[in-house]
């Protein structure tokens, strides 16, 4: 498996092109009756693709979790939609090795996506999204000499919620189109956050959705 994540990588960063790493969220596009529901994020099994710096489980969970509330958390549909995110592999760029080579951070994630009303997952098998840091000037000598671990990663969770939302938005007029449109009257999460699993889905019966009665009982 780390040869697969290290060529998924490898690939995309051969034809990336430059970019200006602007960290500010886009006005929302359109994704119809989409209202975030959970947002679970695991990395237990995420592989470090050498050569390069680490990074703990706990800060892939932390910062990609925080991230995508922030860019999902915008959207005030009608209907709940859970996000199961699995952190497969990265690589963060480290220094010492030949600045010709411009090392690249990346991260590979496997997403998926649940519709709470009619409690079924909507990707049939796992999304695979690789994603690379947003290249700039200091990036093309590599960014193992120009950031820190601390700004790859945040580099890395702002595109890899951008990426998830783009994603998203290619698929909104199979999955979002039902309403309603708005928030009024949209029960409140039952508290099983807990059960979803990014791989499986919530373990709940079937057909009974995440969300609590209208009165929150």
């Amino acid at each position: 498996m780390t040869k697969l994540y290290a060529l998924a990588i490898a690939g995309v960063l051969a034809v990336a092109g430059c970019a200006t790493p602007e960290q500010f969220i886009e006005a929302p596009v359109e994704l119809g009756d989409f209202h975030l529901g959970y947002n679970v994020v695991i990395a237990d099994n995420a592989q470090k693709i050498p050569p390069s710096r680490d990074a703990t489980p706990e800060e892939w969970e932390a910062l990609l979790t925080a991230e995508i509330d922030e860019r999902l958390g915008r959207y005030q549909g009608g209907k709940y939609y859970h996000i199961g995110v699995s952190v497969d592999g990265f690589a963060l760029a480290v220094p010492g090795v030949p600045v010709v080579l411009a090392p690249k951070s990346a991260v590979v994630l496997s997403v998926n996506v649940w519709d709470d009303r009619k409690n079924i997952k909507l990707t049939p098998e796992p999304k695979r999204l690789t994603v690379v840091e947003t290249l700039s000037g200091e990036s093309v000598i590599g960014t193992g000499y120009t950031q820190t671990r601390e700004e790859q990663l945040d580099n890395l969770v702002f595109n890899a919620a951008k990426a998830l939302e783009d994603y998203l938005k290619s698929n909104a007029e199979t999955w979002f189109t039902e309403g309603p449109f708005t928030p009024e009257g949209l029960p409140p999460l039952k508290d099983i956050s807990g059960l979803l699993n990014p791989g499986d889905g919530p373990e709940i019966t079937e057909g009974e959705p995440v969300s609590a009665p209208a009165d929150g009982t």
